[in-house]
């Protein structure tokens, strides 16, 4: 953990280390958003964040979106997530699934990304694996415009939540 006051006082290259895993795979959004500080709040710290990837333009939003691992896909099965990941996953019972489940995930992970070219994204922290199913089977409907606003929308509560635990209050 990390206090506000010390992150306002980061160099850029302490700040990107410190906020870079905030965003999957993603610490350019940190290292663009450290000239911004200093930050009043872990509020304020993460509606900058949010905001440099909304102007970041859309091939840097779809390369975030798809810096995200599948549910259930292969990067956990090789037990290759990002820590973060691995215990968010793990918290939603994505680690428990009987052999159906699974291959339901992988069936229907396949179909979305087919459809809309990045993975299916949603804040493992604020969804059980009955939600996911149901988000999952629902977003599938969408269009993939739908689905790139959705899916940043995800990143940015997972964004949150990672952030809430990095920064001491």
């Amino acid at each position: 953990m990390i206090s506000l006051s010390r992150l306002n006082s980061c160099s850029r290259d302490e700040f990107v280390s410190a906020v870079g895993s905030v965003f999957e795979h993603s610490p350019w959004i940190a290292a663009a958003t450290w000239a911004q500080k200093p930050f009043a709040g872990v509020a304020q710290l993460h509606a900058a964040l949010c905001e440099t990837v909304r102007c970041a333009g859309e091939e840097k939003q779809l390369a975030l979106i798809r810096a995200h691992p599948d549910l259930v896909g292969r990067t956990a099965r090789a037990g290759a997530l990002t820590r973060e990941s691995a215990n968010e996953q793990a918290g939603a019972g994505l680690n428990r699934l009987s052999a159906e489940e699974f291959a339901w995930f992988q069936k229907n992970n396949a179909a979305y990304r087919d459809k809309f070219g990045f993975p299916f994204v949603i804040c493992a922290r604020l969804n059980k694996k009955e939600a996911m199913v149901k988000g999952l089977t629902a977003r599938l409907l969408n269009s993939r415009e739908q689905e790139i606003k959705t899916a940043l929308e995800e990143i940015f509560k997972i964004a949150e939540f990672r952030l809430r635990d990095l920064i001491a209050n």
